[in-house]
């Protein structure tokens, strides 16, 4: 068998595989709300043979969105259209999870095709962002308001009453945003959180708020249910988040309860320079892996059934996350399968168009 259709067993679900769609963001909601373009786009994915596939970054509250076209949970109304997709994802036997995220600093922009910067708070469709420092992310932008006590509480609860919604929707795995810029990741990295009270300074106290979130959320998300995280296991950046930060954080997560880590780089800082290339971000993930013991995702620039076989089968990661090959190949695990020997089922619309000699 090959590895990377190997079956995976984490609490009450199984992974018929180890591919992972990963979270992508589609800017095409309106206030929040999942519509056809989200049915057709996921359920696409979930006929193409992924074990997993995650949501979009789906925001906790309003003001938490990247732009003002992002995917919501921060409604009860939110919950039917979302339930359909699922349904229909688990017919076809893929399961699905939830990305749930908090833009911080980065929020209130437009769409990337409209050129991605930041509305001003005084616009139309702007707003104030938050975030643990009055640091804005890049030259220009507004700075945004530091949270106080009642506002890190708020964001608390936000994420506590998005994970509830997320259980009544009928989604069977949470993924907690805790990367790329985002505000969570802006509180564990020096270079965006200069506080001096219990959420800033020490290692511990920059970690502090995404422990909470994650009790948080363990109140209201059952025990069996597989929780996730994702990080940037650095900054890429002196005086930055650091990898052997993200063993740490890994070390007391596993200890929480958290089941894998979604392993991804960078995001906080807007020059930092990322040395790209084919799986550049594997190495993270096997190093919180073999260093912590928690399971992993890799993510990065994986893009053909070799590499992502050999991940698997070398033991870097547990998991491979895909994002924009699965944008351009839906159907990415089925080829995969194939130009691996190895047998996958297929939709029973789809037999007639197999590869004849699968196996051969």
């Amino acid at each position: 068998m090959a590895n990377l259709f190997s079956p995976l067993t984490i609490k009450n679900i199984e992974l018929k595989n180890r591919i992972a769609i990963s979270p992508m963001c589609e800017y095409s909601s309106e206030d929040g709300f999942a519509n056809e373009w989200h049915l057709v786009h996921l359920g696409s994915i979930a006929v193409g043979g992924a074990a997993l596939v995650i949501t979009e970054a789906t925001a906790v509250s309003p003001e938490g969105r990247i732009t003002f076209a992002d995917l919501g949970i921060y409604h009860d109304d939110h919950i039917p259209k979302l339930k359909q997709i699922i349904d229909f994802a688990h017919a076809q036997g893929t399961i699905m999870g939830i990305q749930l995220g908090h833009a911080g600093r980065k929020a209130s922009h437009v769409q990337p095709w409209l050129g991605g910067k930041q509305i001003p708070s005084d616009q139309q469709n702007g707003w104030k962002t938050v975030a643990p420092s009055a640091v804005a992310f890049t030259e220009g932008e507004e700075v945004p308001i530091e949270l106080d006590k009642a506002g890190i509480e708020k964001i608390k609860a936000d994420f506590k009453s998005a994970a509830g919604r997320a259980l009544i929707a009928g989604f069977k795995v949470i993924e907690l945003h805790g990367a790329h810029g985002y505000l969570l990741h802006q509180f564990m990295s020096p270079v965006s959180n200069k506080r001096t009270d219990e959420y800033g300074g020490s290692f511990e106290n920059r970690i502090r708020l995404t422990l909470e979130v994650v009790d948080a959320v363990q109140e209201v998300w059952p025990k069996e249910n597989p929780l996730f995280i994702r990080i940037s296991a650095t900054d890429w950046t002196e005086g930055g988040w650091t990898a052997d930060e993200s063993v740490a954080l890994a070390k007391i997560l596993k200890d929480k309860g958290i089941d894998l880590i979604d392993v991804s780089t960078g995001g906080n800082v807007a020059n930092a320079k990322i040395p790209l290339k084919p799986g550049y971000q594997v190495e993270f993930a096997d190093k919180v892996k073999k260093e912590s013991g928690i399971l992993t995702g890799a993510v990065g620039l994986i893009t053909t059934a070799q590499q992502a076989d050999e991940i698997i089968r070398e033991g870097e990661a547990d998991i491979v996350s895909m994002a924009r090959e699965i944008l351009r190949d839906p159907r990415f695990p089925l080829r995969a399968a194939h130009e691996l020997g190895h047998e996958i089922k297929w939709p029973v619309q789809y037999e007639r168009a197999k590869w004849p000699n699968a196996n051969k």
